[in-house]
């Protein structure tokens, strides 16, 4: 199974859904695999830390690597690294990602990712995380992925943008990935207590919208987690937003 986690918004929590779902997924004994396609880097330290690990080779040389003649490339293999939790690695990020946009879009390589990870048959689960924007990288992504997991932060800013980003999945899923499915709205930073949030969703449930029914709920806990390069099961297993984290995860492979 392929996943990416997708919304051209920032601030959502792409992110902290996609490294906690990858974890639980490692943790449950699937081996899981993150790519990591934001030039900022976020899920790179989140899952390896700012500190002593310092990839060699990221996706940034992947990339680069696909521009050049086949006969002098890498076994894309050569670019994963284990992170610190058993069964979970990482293609991770790097700047330079932002620098070669230009040159990967006139080589027409939108499809080269899903060629790559095509021939990763020894990951169980794959989750792409990727930037708040639908360029080059978001749109690999999507063409390499079964299916579309998209968080929704329960604003009025959100719910416009929504509209508009599953529109473009659409047109994605006619042009060049027919298979795509949008596997649900994952409503994050949810506050149970608060009028506004709630009637939001329940106006989205009624539009049809494919919200799933495990809420994410706001906690401080999250930014410790990011802090400490933890994801949320190896942080705090009992915690409610990790058995929040680990019911979503149960719902999406049933």
């Amino acid at each position: 199974m392929r996943r990416v986690v997708f919304n051209q918004k920032g601030g959502v929590g792409k992110t902290t859904i996609t490294c906690n779902l990858a974890a639980i997924s490692a943790k449950n004994g699937k081996r899981t695999l993150v790519v990591d396609l934001d030039p900022q880097g976020n899920a790179t330290q989140y899952l390896l830390g700012s500190g002593n690990i310092k990839p060699e080779l990221t996706i940034a040389d992947l990339f680069t690597d696909l521009l050049r003649l086949s006969l002098r490339r890498k076994n894309p293999r050569d670019y994963i690294h284990r992170t610190p939790f058993p069964g979970l690695d990482i293609l991770p990020s790097h700047p330079d990602l932002a620098d070669l946009i230009t040159k990967l879009e006139a080589r027409y390589k939108i499809y080269k990712l899903k060629e790559v990870l095509d021939a990763m048959s020894v990951y169980d689960t794959i989750y792409m995380d990727t930037p708040p924007a639908l360029n080059f990288y978001t749109l690999c992504a999507l063409i390499a992925a079964d299916t579309c997991l998209i968080p929704f932060d329960c604003d009025d800013f959100s719910r416009r943008a929504l509209y508009a980003l599953l529109e473009r999945v659409r047109e994605i899923q006619e042009d060049h990935n027919s298979t795509l499915a949008v596997e649900g709205i994952i409503v994050n930073q949810f506050q149970a207590n608060a009028l506004f949030p709630k009637k939001i969703v329940e106006e989205l449930k009624s539009e049809g919208l494919p919200i799933l029914d495990t809420y994410l709920s706001s906690s401080v806990k999250i930014r410790e987690s990011h802090e400490k390069s933890l994801p949320m099961i190896f942080l705090d297993p009992k915690h409610k937003l990790t058995e929040q984290f680990q019911e979503l995860s149960r719902k999406l492979d049933a």
